[in-house]
């Protein structure tokens, strides 16, 4: 089901559009550095692995007509469910979201070299996540460090990153404490996802069993981070936050809860490395009361709209992004047509937007509308195993 909501769409263009009938005063808008002259992609799913799927898929996409190769397995490796890739972009590191690890109740971190020629993967080395399931993790922007957040362990530990790629002995170990209010799914911490701030200075983990956003110092250079001086934002008991976006400005963090199907937006003061709540929006059309579960949430390059991705309505809602205050304004919902869109990607040029449907087994690319935010269907849908992360590439 795909619905439009013309007024929002309207009143959102009003905003970012200067001189707007609808919009009074001109309004400043945010440069868009979009690579549209860039042809190619590679793209890395991460999957659950199991009697059909057996670690990373590698497809190459061509960023004007959209279509998608199939290069087959990249690597081989348990549960990659979260990837990311090094800023020099000759590395991949990837979860492993299992509870065993060399004999101890944790989860692994995986160094692949990416191959300049196929893009196919080579193991470098593997560490332990340093607690049970990680679910998810980021890289500084020097490439010295990567963080990662223990789900079932409730903790995050940040890894030194060597030269030639290869992770570290455990630099850091933090152990959060507490509960929330839901008797289940809150009753620990769960570690869920991490994002590093435009100056390199502070890491933001985003806790669902805590119902917080806390901040860490980081030291690229010794591969450490450490609780800062202003911890944590208190968001809506209950809530769970998942992960979270920065704005392409730096200016305001976008987090995605996933027990209340809602979107926080937060004011990031980067100098202090503080968040503030200015915004609370729901993910699902007001009229709907299907049980639902958020997962992703991404920023288009423009920084003039933002995606989220409802599992149980099934559908990416898409917004609208006031470039002066960061507020976000309802433009619509387009279905995944598939089951429980675990995460997706939005092509670095902008262009297209592919989601991994889990429970259905496949990947589903939309064109998005480069003017509206509006998504539309492409032909290329394609059939893989649990696939739960998309990871972008330009050639």
């Amino acid at each position: 089901m795909k619905i439009h909501l013309a007024l929002n769409v309207m009143l959102f263009l009003a905003l970012i559009i200067p001189g707007s009938a609808l919009g009074g005063e001109s309004q400043p808008t945010p440069k868009i550095s979009i690579t549209q002259d860039t042809k190619h992609a590679l793209i890395y799913v991460g999957t659950y692995t199991g009697a059909k799927s057996k670690g990373i898929y590698l497809y190459r996409m061509e960023l004007n007509l959209g279509g998608i190769i199939r290069r087959g397995l990249a690597a081989e490796v348990a549960s990659p469910s979260f990837l990311a890739i090094h800023p020099n972009k000759k590395f991949l590191y990837a979860v492993s979201e299992v509870g065993n690890f060399e004999g101890k109740p944790t989860g692994a971190v995986n160094a692949f070299a990416i191959q300049p020629d196929t893009g196919r993967l080579t193991p470098i080395n593997k560490q332990s996540s340093g607690g049970d399931g990680p679910c998810h993790l980021a890289i500084d922007a020097s490439g010295k460090m990567v963080m990662v957040a223990n789900y079932g362990g409730g903790s995050v530990v940040s890894i030194p990153i060597g030269g030639d790629g290869s992770l570290g002995a455990i630099g850091s170990y933090i152990q959060h404490v507490g509960s929330s209010i839901h008797p289940q799914r809150q009753s620990r911490p769960h570690a869920h996802g991490i994002a590093v701030d435009a100056a390199n200075q502070f890491a933001l983990v985003a806790d669902l069993g805590l119902d917080r956003v806390i901040s860490y110092k980081m030291d690229p250079s010794k591969g450490t981070m450490a609780p800062h001086l202003i911890p944590w934002i208190q968001l809506t008991p209950g809530s769970g936050p998942r992960h979270l976006a920065f704005h392409t400005t730096g200016k305001w963090i976008y987090v995605i809860n996933e027990s209340n199907s809602t979107i926080n937006v937060l004011q990031y003061d980067s100098a202090k490395g503080q968040m503030t709540s200015i915004q609370s929006v729901r993910t699902l059309p007001e009229s709907e009361s299907v049980a639902n579960s958020t997962a992703e949430i991404e920023v288009h390059p423009s920084g003039l709209f933002l995606y989220g991705s409802n599992r149980g309505h099934d559908s990416l809602a898409i917004f609208g992004i006031n470039p002066v205050t960061g507020k976000l304004t309802v433009i619509g919902h387009q279905s995944t047509l598939g089951k429980m869109p675990r995460n997706f990607g939005i092509d670095p040029t902008g262009r297209f937007i592919l989601v991994a449907n889990q429970a259905s087994n496949n990947l589903v690319a939309f064109r998005i509308d480069q003017k509206t935010g509006q998504l539309s269907p492409t032909t290329q849908t394609i059939s893989v195993d649990s696939p739960v992360c998309v990871k972008f590439l330009l050639e």
